[in-house]
């Protein structure tokens, strides 16, 4: 079979993705790519979602960051923004997600906007309001648990 030419072939965008969750969610790539077909089927519509053919094509989570690389149809690259965005939880974790950017190839997207080296958490004790509480530290954010759960914090907000 031939393939087709060049100009007959669908065009493509990269977008590089970023994750942010609790430092000890497990969040895996059946879980986020499920989580971005079920927004965009529930935003664009199930003739719009097929169009923009949404596709993880990298993924990685650990210490509560992550990133990915999500492939769209060149003219649905606004929809797939706004049905990456109204994700808010994978398999029942919250998580934070944000487009860093854009691109014609994989290469390009993953030299301009992904950070393959991620910092690692540290486990200490930080007082937060007026107690030593446990927390996982990454850079300025902090997971801190308190009695009814966890509170994200920054290091300004621990003493």
């Amino acid at each position: 079979m031939k393939h087709l030419p060049k100009h007959l072939r669908p065009r493509w965008r990269y977008l590089a993705v970023g994750t942010e969750s609790w430092s000890d969610a497990e969040i895996g790539r059946r879980g986020f790519q499920r989580a971005l077909w079920y927004s965009a089927g529930n935003l664009l519509g199930d003739a719009g979602s097929a169009d923009a053919d949404l596709t993880l094509l990298s993924f990685s989570h650990a210490d509560g960051t992550g990133e990915a690389v999500v492939r769209v149809r060149h003219g649905h690259v606004d929809g797939a923004r706004a049905a990456i965005a109204s994700v808010s939880e994978v398999d029942g974790e919250p998580v934070g997600i944000r487009v860093r950017g854009i691109s014609g190839t994989v290469r390009a997207c993953e030299e301009r906007y992904m950070r393959r080296a991620t910092a690692s958490s540290t486990q200490r004790d930080v007082a937060f309001e007026g107690t030593e509480r446990p927390a996982a530290v990454r850079g300025d954010a902090c997971d801190v648990r308190v009695e009814s759960g966890r509170v994200g914090a920054t290091t300004f907000d621990i003493e």
